[in-house]
């Protein structure tokens, strides 16, 4: 009964042991920032209906009403090789935390092995030529470590984490791609658009240009007159050069997105500018973005990581027991080989306990130490950029509205100066430099006018993109098992 009891003791004693971990309790490091985004007269309008969705839940199908933008998005996500290699490598991850996990169980192996030897009579104990044979199957497991202080398990850990950080690394390259994708594309439509823009404008100066040479050949305008009209004229089709290189030019890059040598034939007509082409969405608080931005979620997966290695480093101080340990079967014949009596078996525990290692261990553990605290940094730092990105997102927000508002109304204001200045013109009031003043600043208000529309959208999509909306997507399959 006292030997039950001191055996029931010594097991309990070895699964509390096995228990163990040295891991240091982790506590999520304080946010480096304010507990609400900016206020000030940037921010006023800042204001989206609290019925929308938030950005992390609204999906690209959702936030983009562009049908060709959508189009162009989903071939990205098929076709793009930056996001393609991180898929490979949530799937590299994965596959080195199973390698890691294995450790914490005992690798079994099967042998056979027969040899047969001739021995010359000068070495024979006999005096005479001799011909050994010795076969043998065994069954069995070679040093497998008794995982009695964690050492292995956090090393395990370490590399889930590491897996984990790998899948929101991910999620934030498939964000990044769709946003890319997206200022791609818009850019796109506003240079087509500032190149219709040139050829309209082209159009009219010519126009001008004809009336301008007709009235010089009357007698009625002046070459100087003529020479005006046609500085505007040059000046337009140099334009009209440079946007057609442009959208060319845009295009080309949309390709390396699409990860695709031409577009898709199969393109939707898009939207233009001045059409609501996104969805509104609020910006919630900044304590939202560390359970919706990836790259910081991939950040605190790292840290953990590095937590979970000083673990690993504090356990190498104490011993460490591995076991080998094989049973089988061994005889001189291969008949014999399973014969009874042939039976065979092998305990061989080992331990090792560190006296000397001159500071190693020590050194190992400060540079664990050392990690984390750099991971901390990073986590942090991750956490303000993503802070100032919603910020700078919402005075966008609070101010591109105005601005558009005062940009139209000026175009509104220079069309009708145009027209004035033209009437007064052909009727002999003013002289030409009045007209081609009116023609610059009209063209230059439209070209400013695209600008600021191009500008307040991609915008809107940055701020998407930093408040971590961007990557759902109802088609994407789920994560694989571990």
């Amino acid at each position: 009964m006292k030997k039950h009891v001191i055996s029931v003791a010594a097991s309990a004693c070895f699964l509390a042991l096995a228990g163990c971990s040295l891991i240091p309790r982790y506590e999520r490091p304080a946010a480096p920032v304010d507990a609400a985004y900016p206020q000030g007269a940037a921010y006023d309008s800042a204001s989206v209906s609290i019925q929308t969705l938030p950005a992390a839940d609204l999906g690209w199908r959702e936030f983009f009403a562009d049908p060709r933008l959508r189009r162009l998005i989903e071939t990205a996500l098929a076709n793009n090789r930056d996001l393609r290699v991180a898929a490979l490598n949530v799937d590299a991850y994965r596959a080195q935390y199973r390698i890691q996990r294995a450790d914490l169980f005992p690798e079994v192996d099967a042998g056979a092995s027969g040899s047969r030897q001739s021995a010359p009579a000068s070495v024979s104990p006999a005096g005479q030529r001799a011909i050994s044979s010795n076969y043998g199957v065994s069954l069995g497991t070679t040093a497998w470590e008794l995982d009695l202080f964690g050492r292995v398990r956090s090393l395990s850990t370490a590399t889930l984490e590491n897996y984990f950080g790998s899948q929101e690394a991910m999620r934030s390259a498939r964000i990044a791609l769709v946003a890319s994708v997206a200022d791609a594309y818009l850019t796109l439509r506003a240079d087509e658009a500032l190149l219709q823009l040139t050829r309209d404008t082209l159009d009219a100066y010519a126009h001008t240009y004809r009336l301008t040479q007709r009235s010089y050949e009357e007698g009625v305008a002046s070459r100087i007159d003529v020479r005006q009209s046609q500085t505007s004229v040059e000046t337009a089709r140099a334009s009209l050069a440079r946007y057609t290189r442009q959208v060319a030019q845009d295009r080309n890059a949309l390709l390396p997105l699409l990860g695709t040598s031409s577009l898709p034939a199969d393109l939707p007509a898009g939207l233009d500018l001045d059409q609501p082409m996104i969805a509104a969405f609020p910006a919630g608080v900044p304590s939202e973005l560390l359970q919706s931005r990836p790259d910081i979620l991939a950040a605190e997966h790292q840290l953990l990581s590095a937590n979970a290695n000083i673990g690993a480093a504090r356990a190498a101080f104490f011993p460490s027991i591995s076991l080998t340990a094989s049973a089988g079967t061994a005889s001189n014949q291969l008949s014999g080989l399973f014969d009874a009596g042939s039976g065979t078996w092998l305990f061989q525990p080992h331990i090792n306990l560190p006296l000397f290692t001159a500071g190693s261990l020590q050194a190992s553990l400060d540079y664990a130490r050392i990690q984390k605290d750099i991971n901390v940094a990073r986590y942090e730092r991750s956490i303000q950029t993503a802070f100032r990105e919603v910020a700078d997102g919402l005075a966008a927000r609070g101010t591109f509205g105005e601005q558009l508002q005062a940009q139209m109304r000026l175009v509104d204001a220079t069309q009708d100066y145009y027209t004035l200045a033209e009437k007064r013109y052909r009727t002999g009031v003013d002289n030409y430099l009045t007209l081609l003043d009116a023609q610059r600043q009209l063209f230059s208000a439209k070209q400013v006018l695209i600008g600021d529309r191009l500008n307040q959208l991609s915008s809107e999509v940055n701020l998407y993109k930093a408040l971590g909306g961007g990557w759902k997507d109802a088609a994407v399959a789920a994560t694989p098992a571990l």
